[in-house]
């Protein structure tokens, strides 16, 4: 008895250590009380249990806590607690160990990761599901599979679920035949003595045909696939007990507009599943009706925002395969005492329209409050509130997925018109607009969409999600899943949900939990007094009237398992003692009890009970100890079977064996095995007993002399065919290489002779033949007293084989009617063949032969038909050869058709015919247009005439321009066909309309006229493509085309051309400089007869004194023998001399805009003067008679050329030209101006003059002045004169300019 007696209390308190990593740590103190106390060691507030690394040693009253090879993890605050009967105490000590770095690293090494994490499934109701990973740890971690944050041996029973660990790292989770229940978040915790790691997966459960509904009814509501740990729910196994609800229906009333709550608590193994009806009608989850398991276990229906229409009998169905229960609740809602006189209106709206909700109240001064669910709502720019009488409005501008739910209109009073807003669009099924867990729970989020296979996006706090082993996203065809496993108060924040336009958000808010779990009980105590049986006593907790416990826990351990699992074994609601007898415990062994406190709020720590009690079931032999007879040196048996398990102890002779190297016990369950190993002589006759309390049992091990064995062979070695001629080897090996041995065969010994021969090595005993024969087949035997082999020998000769065969000759394709053969090769030629076809064995008949021709063997049918498919046989003995045989009818073929003839080119509009022939009038074809198959329709036409195929387009257009085939299985015939466009043309248009001259300035208009309206042409100039201008037009009417330029220029003279895909046309333009008109002169006389030796000058005057012309004969120039060209003011003058026949001619002077004309003829007559008076424009001159022209154009800087019969003769070159002041003379010789004909001048006017020269050389001057433009600073004039000189006689032109100013 201790001296000091009383309470525990410390004489040593235990002190701080320090130690390094991998060495052992020993925590002691010192501590008295009577009667003894209890002592035990904590950390973080549990337990140590001494197993393992961690020992717990008692020496007097000095307490020892040993931890061996300590890690950075067992580093912190250790406690000492002692206690009993009369109070307790407890002290702390700090343990540090160092080299933290290197354990660190060390720990990050070896720690549990995943390598591969489990998958997400989707498994139909009646399926299995699996799940698998990965993992890494060394040592290997212990893997721990939970639902929900519960275990699934808590919530599944056994045969529901497998758990299995394979080579390689990989564990496996199966859930058998699942069921609507199963759904939810399943999570892998992985755990080893450096740390651990966590990773989960979804599992979603399809309702199978008949049950759609339970998708919604047991499972995958948002945010409530949650962690249960602070709950704990009775289970009643195989059977379902209602806690809380009779059959008997109760009434509950609720007043409209508020919440109605129902709580159904039902526990079951297997889990059940709950169905909640209404009035006979099932409920799913919806806007107003929510359907969960709550954390105390609760199965819950939530009716929110109650209306009339929700009064009715609710019922609460719970099955599982044990049976069914069920509970129910009339619901009343309670009208207001003021009611709306006109009620909101449930609506339908699509995603960003506009939604209306509009109510009436009872007076024009009620003002009212609108919210969305528990969300007061204020005017803006989202929502507009309207008031007019009586008639209340909200209006919802730019709805969206989150605007979907239950919208209240209240009155002061507490009245409420409640109406849903339906949202369609792309989300079918939105996020909550919050969930709530705990630290610790999982959370679940869960969208559907329209469609599967679209691009979706999670964000949480605008952070788009990724997968992680704590992060679970998820994606079953239209159903995206988002889960939080273990959630952490950092997960917080807003998640949405992005679907092209269209998102939904909820708030996650994840915080410790409001109401504290009951403490746990006091003062447990454990009384042994009575045999095979313990008393369980506590007292609860001293705050048990602030948070009461609804119940207690009470859990064993069995204790030296190695097993640290505790079991539930009892719940009790208000007791505060239970007993525990032998016969509730299903073995004999040491058991350990603790218990908790639980309420609805979770359940409180463990306590322990402090001592363990040894149970023992009441046991009987079912199978005792047998005798044994074992040889020397092998391993001796025993075994008894008993009816419980139960503890025994051996004895060899009387003495108690102890576990150690020679003897090993083992004990499973209700077995119990005694093995000695290597038994020897000595041991002969020993006794073994087995005791167990009340039962004894023995048995007597005799030893006998070792055997002699063979060692075991395979059936391969035993069982030999050997070749006629090869060797014949039999042996075999014993256990005692001393051991003789005889060799029999047929029963018959064998002795060693030539040929044969009997060896032995070692243990190794042999029999060789060296070649075999037929006579050696038989049975042999190895004997060696104790134990005989046999060996069966089977000598055969060498296998008939086949000769290879090309695979192309095994493998035929044969036209109907042609003969098929089929020939193979033996390696035998006495061998027996036999043919097979499809399995059917062949023999020759009519149109059937098998050949034999030496080593050939043939197979011929003379006609092959249809049914001669198949595989045939050829086969021997020992080999076999196969054919296949494939008959085909004849190619379908088409007759060759000229290359000409499949290229066809046809024009828009026209009929479109392809024909072809095939060589079977039956034969099937199809046809194509650039791989696309054709069929006949109103605009296509396929015929089938006899051999012949065709094809028909009524009308060809562009489109049908392609490849065409016609096909048949075997055949092709390819048509290329080209259709062109209807030629776009021109209309025709007179020449003078495609030559067009005008003045500079003028309106140019070019037009032409095509056939197609609709076709687009261009315009060229020059051969440069012309586009739009500032002053051009371009016009298209109709078939009209034309090109309009509003003021002409000398730039666009030139050739224009209008051109369209099919046609060009030409237009010629000349622009001319303004019209320059030669002063016509009315009263001079045209006609004149000169005489050779004196010539004449006729003179045209004008009437205007501004305007005057005269025929001049210039006497300067009579002495020489050139003519003279004189420009001055507006006079051009022409003078020709002499006059000559060669002179004549036509003569013209030309300005840009008008042409004169002059003929001259020279005859050698002698001169006469002829003057006609009624002004003849002819002149008739005398050989050597002088003509002289003259001419007056209407612009003095004009320029003129002279022409003779077309041929310019003036100017002829630059060099021509000499300007000295006022006048220009250009000297022509004579020899140029050759030949007869006519001279002139011209403009516009109609002025011509003709010359006849008779005789002599004549001398023409043309005079054209210029009074007109007396404002003109100056002006001039250019004469260009053409001369052809017909005679020999030189002649002078001399082409005087003068200026006036």
């Amino acid at each position: 008895m201790d001296v000091f007696g009383g309470a525990p209390r410390f004489f040593a308190y235990p002190r701080p250590v320090v130690v390094q990593s991998g060495t052992d740590a020993v925590l002691k103190c010192q501590i008295g009380g009577d009667p003894r106390p209890a002592v035990i060691w904590e950390r973080n507030n549990e337990k140590i249990d001494p197993q393992g690394r961690f020992r717990i040693f008692e020496d007097g009253n000095v307490y020892n806590l040993i931890i061996s090879a300590v890690t950075i993890e067992d580093s912190g605050q250790y406690i000492c607690k002692a206690k009993n009967s009369i109070g307790e105490t407890y002290a702390a000590a700090t343990l540090k160990v160092e080299g933290e770095a290197q354990e660190l690293e060390i720990r990050e090494e070896n720690k549990p990761r995943f390598l591969i994490k489990p998958l997400s499934t989707r498994a139909g109701r009646g399926e299995d599901a699996v799940f698998s990973c990965k993992l890494w740890g060394n040592p290997r971690p212990d893997v721990v599979w939970e639902k929900d944050g519960r275990k699934l041996n808590e919530i599944f029973e056994s045969t529901h679920f497998s758990v299995g660990f394979q080579d390689g790292g990989w564990f496996q989770l199966k859930i058998f035949k699942t069921r609507a229940p199963d759904g939810g978040v399943y999570t892998c915790k992985a755990r080893n003595e450096f740390g651990e790691a966590l990773a989960g997966a979804v599992l979603l459960v399809d309702a199978g045909p008949g049950h759609e509904e339970e998708g919604n009814r047991n499972g995958y509501t948002n945010g409530h696939w949650k962690a249960h740990q602070g709950k704990q729910r009775r289970q009643l196994p195989n059977r379902l007990k209602d806690e809380t609800m009779s059959t008997k229906v109760k009434m509950f009333a609720v007043t409209e507009g508020k919440h109605a709550k129902f709580r159904c608590f039902v526990t079951g193994k297997p889990k059940p599943e709950i169905i909640w009806r209404k009035d006979g009608r099932l409920i799913l989850s919806g806007r107003r009706y929510l359907l969960y398991e709550d954390r105390e276990g609760y199965f819950t229906l939530k009716v929110l925002y109650c209306k009339q229409k929700d009064n009715g009998v609710y019922v609460c169905a719970a099955s599982n395969t044990a049976g069914q229960t069920l509970s129910a609740v009339h619901l009343s809602v309670k009208e207001p005492p003021v009611r709306f006189k006109q009620p909101l209106i449930d609506l339908e709206v699509w995603e960003r329209d506009l939604a209306v909700l509009e109510c009436e109240v009872p007076e024009d001064s009620v003002s009212i409050t609108w919210y969305l669910e528990d969300r007061r709502l204020q005017p803006g720019a989202k929502y507009g509130m309207e008031e007019w009488g009586t008639k209340r409005r909200l209006t919802i501008r730019d709805i969206d997925v989150d605007d979907d739910g239950i919208y209240l209109c209240e009155m002061p009073d507490g009245g409420r018109s409640i109406a849903e807003v339906a949202v369609k669009g792309t989300i079918l099924r939105k996020l909550p607009r919050k969930v709530d867990v705990l630290e610790g729970e999982n959370a679940a989020f869960c969208v559907e969409v329209e469609k599967e296979e679209m691009d979706i996006h999670w964000y949480k706090d605008a952070v788009e999600l990724r997968e992680t082993h704590q992060t679970i996203l998820k994606s079953f065809g239209r159903t995206h899943i988002l889960v939080f496993v273990n959630t952490m108060p950092q997960d917080s924040g807003l998640v949405t949900f992005l679907v092209g336009r269209s998102k939904t958000s909820s708030q996650l808010r994840v915080k410790a939990a409001r109401h504290c779990p009951p403490s746990c009980p006091v003062s447990v105590q454990i009384n042994t007094e009575r045999a095979n049986a313990a008393l369980l006593s506590w007292v609860p907790a001293q705050d048990s009237r602030k948070n009461p416990p609804s119940g207690y826990v009470l859990d064993r351990q069995e204790v030296g398992t190695g097993s640290q699992e505790w079991l539930q074994c009892l719940t009790t609601d208000s007791a505060t003692s239970v007993e525990i007898l032998g016969d509730s415990v299903p073995c004999e062994a040491d058991y350990r009890f603790r218990i908790c406190s639980v309420n609805k709020y979770g359940k409180s720590n463990t306590v322990e009970f402090p001592r363990a009690v040894h149970l023992v079931p009441v046991a009987r032999i079912q199978a005792p100890l047998q005798d044994a007879l074992v040889p020397e040196g092998q391993d001796a048996l025993f075994s008894i079977e008993l009816s419980a398990s139960v503890i025994g102890t051996w004895f060899l002779n009387g003495a108690q064996l102890q576990e150690e190297e020679r003897y090993s016990m083992r004990r499973s369950r209700t077995h119990q095995s005694l093995r000695i190993r290597g038994v020897r002589d000595t041991d002969n006759g020993a006794e073994i007993t087995f005791i167990a309390y009340s039962i004894r049992d023995s048995a007597a091990l005799y030893i006998q002399a070792p055997l002699v064995k063979f060692s075991p062979m395979s059936e391969m070695d035993r069982n030999k065919f050997v070749e006629i001629g090869n060797p014949i080897v039999l042996y075999c090996e014993l256990s005692d290489p001393a051991a003789p041995v005889h060799w029999y065969k047929n029963g018959v010994e064998l002795q060693t002779i030539e040929g044969l021969h009997i060896q032995s090595e070692g243990t190794m005993r042999r029999i060789v033949i060296q070649s075999a024969e037929f006579s050696h087949s038989g049975v042999y035997c190895c004997d060696a007293i104790d134990d005989v082999i046999r060996f069966n020998v089977e000598v055969e000769a060498p296998p008939v084989r086949f000769s290879a065969v090309p695979d192309g000759e095994r493998n035929k394709t044969i036209e109907i009617g042609y003969p098929i053969v089929l020939s193979c090769e033996l390696s035998d030629p006495s061998a027996q063949v036999h043919w097979y076809k499809d399995g059917s064995k062949l023999h020759p008949q009519t149109g059937v032969d098998i050949l034999t021709e030496g080593l050939a063997r043939k197979l011929i049918i003379h006609s092959a038909e249809f049914f001669h498919s198949g595989l045939y046989c050829c086969k021997t003995k020992g080999d076999t050869i196969s054919f296949s045989v494939d008959i085909k009818a004849p190619p379908v073929k088409f007759s060759a058709i000229p290359e000409e003839l499949r290229m066809r080119s046809i024009e828009a509009g026209c009929p479109i015919v392809l024909q072809c022939v095939v060589s079977d009038p039956e034969a099937h074809v199809c046809w194509y247009k650039d791989e696309i198959q054709l069929i006949s329709n109103s605009g296509v036409e396929i015929q089938t005439e006899g051999n012949t195929r065709r094809l028909i387009v009524q009308s060809a257009e562009l489109s049908n321009s392609g490849v065409y085939r016609c096909t048949t299985k075997d055949d092709t015939m390819e048509f290329q066909v080209e259709i062109k466009a209807i030629p776009v043309t021109c209309s025709t248009i007179f020449d003078v309309e495609r030559t067009k001259s005008l003045e500079a300035g003028k309106h140019l208009e070019l037009e032409c006229e095509v056939a197609d309206s609709t076709v687009p042409v261009c315009w060229y100039k020059d051969g440069v493509k012309l586009s739009l201008q500032n002053d051009w037009d371009i016009q298209s009417k109709g078939t009209l085309r034309r090109l309009i330029i509003p003021s002409a220029e000398f730039l666009h003279s030139g050739l224009y051309s209008c051109e369209t895909c099919d046609d060009t046309f030409h237009f010629t333009v000349d622009i001319k400089a303004p019209t320059l008109r030669l002063a016509p002169s009315p009263d001079v006389v045209e006609t004149q007869s000169l005489e050779a030796t004196s010539p004449t000058e006729p003179t045209r005057e004008s009437s205007d004194t501004a305007l005057l012309a005269s025929w001049q004969r210039d006497k300067e120039h009579d002495s020489k023998n050139e003519p003279d060209f004189e420009m001055g003011d507006i006079k051009k003058t022409l003078v020709i001399e002499p006059t000559h026949p060669s002179n004549s001619g036509t003569y013209y002077c030309a300005t840009a805009d008008d042409v004169a004309q002059l003929i001259v003829n020279n005859q050698v007559s002698p001169p006469t003067c002829l003057l006609a008076p009624d002004v003849e424009k002819t002149e008739s001159a005398e050989v050597d008679c002088q003509i002289v022209q003259q001419f007056e154009i209407s612009d003095p800087i004009a320029k003129a050329c002279w022409f003779k019969d077309g041929t310019q003769i003036y100017p002829k070159r630059d060099a021509d030209c000499e300007s000295q002041s006022s006048s220009q003379t250009v000297p022509l010789q004579l020899h140029d101006l050759s030949g007869g004909g006519k001279f002139g001048c011209e403009i516009s006017a109609d002025a011509q003059f003709n010359v006849d020269m008779k005789g002599g050389v004549p001398h023409c001057t043309c005079t054209i002045e210029n009074q007109l433009f007396g404002d003109v600073r100056e002006a001039i004039t250019q004469l260009i004169v053409f001369f052809l000189a017909l005679s020999k006689q030189q002649s002078i032109v001399t082409m005087v300019t003068r200026l006036v100013r």
